[in-house]
């Protein structure tokens, strides 16, 4: 489809106000506003509802749910990916980066796994309609993995690069036996095997400063955005930001987020976190962070739905203007992510926009998502 005009649809503009007017789309961009578009003969009427930007999500692995969705059940690559496509779609969702893990942990998070990923959502191009992007979760403890990392970013493979350092908690709950059967789980091992395997990654520790060094500086020479996940103090946030990894991602602390947003970092916090009132694992509040200004990106983390239903939850509950909560799913995401092409709706931008009825009130839906100027049908 070349052309496509929007109609009688309260549009969500890039100066943040909401107008009534006419949306012009040709050839995979916006176009304009009002009036007749020439040789324009396609139209949708969106009569009542939001016409808004789509959602750019930095940060989802539900997806892992589709490829296994018990301890031990796997389903094929492609339908599970395939499947989250249509998943993210129906809740607004048109650039999806998957935040996939790239761990020393065998099974649903090793290096094989992660390959299987990154060719599939390279095999699918054309099939998938979400703009879909990896979120490379590399594990700072993954030391024999970093030759590999250095050579997919080269290869332009990895979309955003984030640090985690999930291997000090994984290491104490081995030795108290908190978690050591779901870890052993996930990872195809017993939990004699998974423990033995915990005890010689973290004797490593000290090889693991160079290796985040040498990541962050080739991942800067590519342009790829950089993340660091759970930062836990505000030491965690200087020590990231000096590296060139300018994107805190879920901070675990107010100080730490007030530090990110001295040094002008994007500070993603869960989407979740706002709709279910709270964190799932009592970490800081992402609604109080938002009020405070200590969040500018909502991410969906665990669960598509999320980031309609916080930006409406915000707009109706939490006093903001619905062109401010839009922003933490639509214009900051996309540029913390780098993609200044996308998220408002303005003359040349790419034409992934979103039509929304908000059921006076009641929880929202995507009617329809529109990639590039293709709509994805009446969802």
């Amino acid at each position: 489809m070349d052309d496509l005009t929007i109609i009688n649809g309260r549009v969500l503009l890039a100066d943040g106000t909401v107008a009534e007017t006419a949306l012009h789309l040709r050839d995979g961009h916006i176009a304009g506003f009002d009036g007749d578009m020439p040789g324009a003969n396609n139209t949708i009427d969106a009569k009542g509802k939001y016409v808004l930007p789509g959602i750019v999500d930095i940060h989802g692995d539900a997806f892992e749910r589709q490829i296994m969705p018990r301890p031990g059940v796997h389903f094929a690559l492609d339908i599970a990916l395939l499947d989250t496509d249509r998943q993210m779609l129906a809740n607004g969702i048109t650039t999806a980066f998957h935040g996939v893990t790239f761990s020393w942990e065998p099974g649903l998070r090793s290096r094989d796994n992660f390959v299987r990923i990154m060719d599939t959502v390279a095999a699918l191009n054309g099939a998938l309609k979400c703009d879909t992007r990896l979120h490379m979760r590399f594990e700072t403890y993954n030391i024999d993995g970093a030759d590999a990392v250095l050579e997919w970013t080269e290869q332009g493979r990895i979309g955003l690069l984030a640090f985690n350092n999930h291997t000090p908690e994984i290491y104490e709950n081995t030795l108290n036996g908190t978690g050591l059967a779901k870890y052993a789980g996930r990872a195809g091992l017993s939990e004699s095997e998974y423990a033995a395997l915990v005890e010689r990654v973290i004797a490593r520790a000290g090889e693991v400063p160079a290796v985040v060094e040498k990541l962050a500086s080739a991942a800067g020479r590519a342009g790829i955005q950089q993340l660091s996940h759970d930062d836990a103090e505000p030491e965690m946030r200087t020590y990231y930001n000096d590296l060139g990894c300018r994107v805190c991602e879920f901070p675990e602390t107010e100080e730490t987020a007030r530090t990110a947003r001295d040094y002008g970092n994007p500070i993603v916090m869960g989407a979740p976190n706002v709709v279910r009132g709270g964190s799932h694992n009592g970490s800081i509040s992402a609604a109080e962070m938002i009020g405070k200004g200590l969040c500018t990106v909502l991410a969906s983390d665990y669960y598509y739905p999320a980031p309609l239903h916080a930006a409406f939850r915000l707009h109706r509950e939490g006093g903001m203007g619905l062109a401010e909560s839009w922003s933490l799913v639509s214009r900051g995401p996309a540029l913390a992510t780098g993609l200044d092409d996308r998220g408002e709706i303005a003359e040349g931008r790419r034409a992934d926009i979103l039509i929304v009825d908000d059921h006076a009130g009641g929880p929202p839906t995507a009617d329809i998502s529109i990639v590039g100027g293709q709509p994805i049908g009446w969802l």
